[in-house]
């Protein structure tokens, strides 16, 4: 078997690729399971990039679009906490509170004292940051629906390798 079709069947090994380099392969994977990878990442690069356009056209950062989705989505019993906002956000409490004054001062978010504890704040969408939120949105999904090719080859990878037993998670 030639050093090319042993790369092909799976086995680890290196691969001559030009002037003396040697490109490795890890058991398991293919091309096409790299190629699938790589276009995925660089759609979700294309794809941050063009959500940070739509924002940047509604005078939001990013940080701020995602707040503002972040407390749309919000699927507790309760309007979201700030706490709860920073966390999603995975930023600290303080840098939370500066990022919902901004949304306040733009008529975008309304922040108000717990009944049954004062020292929390819960957040909600004022009519305006509703209405910025869906344009943004519904351009985003429609970068993702144009992206769904990318996506399908990607799932598909995901649930040959699982099926497999090929894949460890986080937690493994």
């Amino acid at each position: 078997m030639t050093e090319a079709n042993e790369a092909d069947s799976g086995s680890s090994q290196a691969v001559a690729r030009g002037r003396g380099r040697r490109r490795f392969r890890q058991a398991g994977l293919s091309d096409s399971d790299y190629t699938a990878l790589g276009e995925f990442r660089r759609a979700i690069r294309e794809f941050l990039a063009f959500s940070q356009e739509g924002a940047l056209e509604h005078g939001l950062t990013t940080q701020q679009h995602q707040a503002l989705l972040v407390i749309r989505c919000h699927a507790g019993p309760g309007p979201i906490t700030l706490g709860e906002l920073a966390e999603r956000l995975m930023i600290k409490s303080h840098s939370a509170v500066g990022l919902v004054t901004r949304l306040e001062e733009r008529d975008l978010v309304l922040r108000k004292a717990s009944s049954e504890d004062r020292r929390v704040a819960l957040l909600e969408l004022r009519p305006r940051g509703a209405e910025i939120l869906e344009a943004i949105s519904m351009r985003n999904l429609g970068k993702i629906g144009r992206a769904a090719e990318i996506l399908e080859d990607i799932v598909q990878t995901v649930r040959r390798l699982d099926a497999a037993g090929g894949l460890k998670g986080e937690d493994e």
